[in-house]
């Protein structure tokens, strides 16, 4: 892949400080690129000079700031990941995206345009040779997700469980499974966040709804803190962190869970990093936890999210469906219809 000459770079930031127009009233072009020089995104000098290029094949206004916004999203994740060059782009980094994108609650139709217009940039980065024409060999698709969220049946939780030889990684994947909190959540807990002698942990700030809620450690996800604990760099602030990293990123996360499927023989099984909290508001569930309860340790706003579960996982209405079908099939209802 030819790198980017620093004639390219040179020509491409001074695309971006250029404005279409110096008098009258502001264009699109101009509010976007307006807005863009204020952030501190990796390769903003390329989306400007992508979004002008968009700008003078003359797409409406609409189109523009849609495309803005999708790119910036995916940038702003990409950043997040700890990752400052658009050249060391990779496949996996458009799928993580994804998968945060619908993490996030972003409807499949929402998700799907967001990377129908992050395609069309990276189409672009491939001709201008900045990045690989690999990446976008075979196309991302989205699938129309399930009505209902998908959970871990209990016997591949165990199976995958038992091939987690790290200490932290098992440590991460248990907290998961037995608090309910998202990937993202997760990954901004800190140290002085968690009280391991009450197992709690205090999330000051939902990923979805920006509420704060406190959840709780079961007997199995203490123990394996406590082994991470013993071992981890004291002087680091938050729980979980990665090789060079103050804290771990999204993507690594989130490769991390994908080896150990495939290391557990689950991978044909269609899970992701997203089915560890979906097992645990099923497992609750069926435990016989109330709607209301289960409502507050997931941190969703609206119980209707909540009942997505219930709809799922209900084995009291399970139960009493062919309890009732007994009595009908031996005959026992009378009267007529």
């Amino acid at each position: 892949m030819t790198q980017t000459t620093p004639a390219v770079k040179q020509s491409l930031s001074s695309e971006v400080e250029r404005l279409p127009y110096q008098h009258g009233p502001q264009t699109a072009i101009d509010r976007i690129l307006e807005k863009l020089s204020g952030m501190g995104l990796p390769g903003k000098e390329l989306l400007g000079c992508y979004m002008r290029h968009k700008w003078r094949l003359n797409h409406k206004p609409t189109t523009l700031f849609n495309s803005f916004k999708a790119i910036e999203l995916f940038l702003t994740f990409y950043h997040s990941s700890g990752k400052r060059r658009l050249e060391n782009l990779i496949k996996d980094d458009l799928e993580a995206f994804v998968e945060h994108e619908q993490d996030r609650g972003t409807k499949i139709t929402s998700a799907r345009t967001r990377l129908m217009y992050l395609i069309g940039f990276l189409r672009f980065l491939i001709e201008q040779n900045i990045i690989s024409e690999h990446i976008l060999k075979r196309t991302i698709r989205l699938r129309l997700p399930d009505f209902l969220p998908r959970a871990m049946n209990p016997g591949d939780v165990r199976q995958l469980i038992g091939v987690i030889g790290n200490i932290r990684d098992r440590a991460l994947i248990l907290v998961l499974l037995r608090t309910g909190m998202r990937i993202g959540e997760l990954l901004k807990i800190k140290v002085n966040d968690l009280d391991i002698r009450e197992r709690k942990m205090h999330l000051f700030e939902g990923e979805k709804n920006s509420l704060g809620r406190v959840v709780y450690l079961s007997d199995d996800a203490p123990f394996a803190v406590r082994l991470w604990l013993a071992k981890r760099d004291p002087d680091k602030e938050f729980l979980f962190y990665g090789q060079g990293r103050d804290r771990l990123v999204y993507s690594s996360a989130r490769h991390l869970f994908v080896k150990y499927l495939s290391r557990a023989g689950l991978e044909h099984k269609g899970y992701t990093v997203h089915a560890l909290p979906h097992t645990f508001a099923s497992e609750l569930l069926n435990a016989g936890m109330r709607l209301e309860c289960l409502q507050q340790l997931l941190g969703h706003h609206n119980i209707e999210m909540t009942r997505r579960y219930a709809r799922l996982t209900d084995k009291t209405r399970e139960e009493e469906y062919f309890r009732a079908m007994a009595v009908i099939e031996q005959g026992g209802i009378d009267g007529h219809y």
